[in-house]
């Protein structure tokens, strides 16, 4: 493996401060490049895109740059769109880091070579499977697709064992999906990754045929279901924790619940958020401050608590009343292989979906 300037940043033994500092952010998520020494490099300030909304991720920049004093400017945006306008920018980009919603964003900039390889330090901190296989991004948090459904409409008996029954008659104009979505289009490449390209063609022209729901996102989705006007839809996990939090009740005292397919079926896909930083950043000590913040005990927990998200890192708790991550069964499928983003885009728009 070529070691990056930055790497050769973290490893030397002369730039102790840059490991205390990686220790500090890490530990405690209190620290920061110090105003003098050996991290002088500092100049208190990053650019990040973030393909994750404003009022998921804001408490989390937030608090790094209370505990840092490095200023975090935030350009937001639709992951697939962030992802596509980081590799039209290619070199000339702003950006310093790229947050995303999905691991085939990610993939889809690697594919690139824009991002630097991440020191070992920060890799180590998250198992294997969430991360890339060259060390160009790592996973940040993990989410589960999941179909979402009304008590009142949908019994127990009826729930499917599998998404690809969802094309089927009894569930015409029944079920809602947002296909620009970047966590949808990263569950298509998944099915094209594991069922192929005519079976994943088929689905979705099915779901068009069977008129599903079009909607913008989950949430709405999510509040659909709740409120009986579609009986289904497919979505991430956390989306009936946030409505609920949103409605100050519970997740038992909604209508909708989560169904985890079981039986590794694609419709249960594993997917992170994640982080990689652009080659021009390599040897930035601020950069390096703000991914081990993203790792670290306090980001983490918040993730967990507020958000309903999976930490990856260990030592950190899934919030109350979520299955384990290890239970569910997922679908074998390995994230690296999400990164054709921009086929699954064009399969999408050629079902007629968008």
């Amino acid at each position: 493996m070529v070691r990056t300037p930055w790497m050769r940043l973290v490893s030397a033994s002369a730039l102790g401060g840059v490991l205390a500092l990686g220790a500090a952010a890490c530990g405690s998520d209190q620290g920061g490049p110090s105003e003098s020494g050996p991290d002088a490099g500092s100049d208190k300030k990053i650019t990040v895109y973030s393909g994750r909304s404003e009022s998921l991720v804001k408490p989390v920049l937030d608090d790094f740059r209370e505990a840092t004093g490095i200023t975090v400017d935030v350009r937001y945006g639709d992951t697939a769109a962030m992802a596509a306008q980081l590799q039209e920018e290619g070199d000339r980009s702003p950006a310093d880091v790229f947050l995303a919603q999905d691991a085939g964003a990610l993939g889809a900039v690697a594919k690139r070579d824009l991002f630097a390889e991440l020191p070992d330090a920060v890799l180590d901190k998250v198992q294997d499977a969430y991360r890339d296989d060259d060390g160009e991004w790592v996973g940040v948090t993990g989410r589960v697709r999941t179909m979402v459904y009304t008590v009142d409409q949908v019994p127990g008996s009826d729930l499917p064992k599998s998404v690809f029954e969802l094309t089927e008659p009894q569930w015409k104009g029944k079920v809602g999906i947002a296909p620009t979505n970047g966590s949808f289009q990263a569950f298509i490449t998944a099915m094209r990754v594991q069922h192929g390209e005519d079976r994943t063609k088929e689905f979705l022209t099915g779901l068009k045929a069977n008129d599903a729901q079009i909607r913008e996102g989950n949430a709405p989705i999510v509040a659909d279901v709740n409120k009986g006007r579609i009986a289904a839809g497919l979505v991430n996990h956390y989306y009936v924790y946030e409505l609920a939090k949103e409605e100050g009740t519970t997740v038992d005292a909604l209508k909708a619940k989560n169904h985890f397919f079981p039986d590794r079926d694609i419709g249960s896909l594993v997917n992170v958020s994640g982080v990689g930083v652009l080659k021009k950043a390599d040897d930035d000590p601020d950069v390096r401050a703000f991914v081990d913040h993203l790792l670290g005990k306090q980001a983490q927990t918040y993730f967990a608590e507020e958000t309903y998200e999976y930490p990856l890192v260990a030592g950190v708790d899934s919030a109350p009343g979520l299955p384990e991550l290890a239970s569910l069964n997922a679908p074998d499928i390995d994230l690296n292989d999400l990164d054709d983003l921009e086929a699954t885009v064009k399969m999408i728009k050629d079902s007629g979906l968008v």
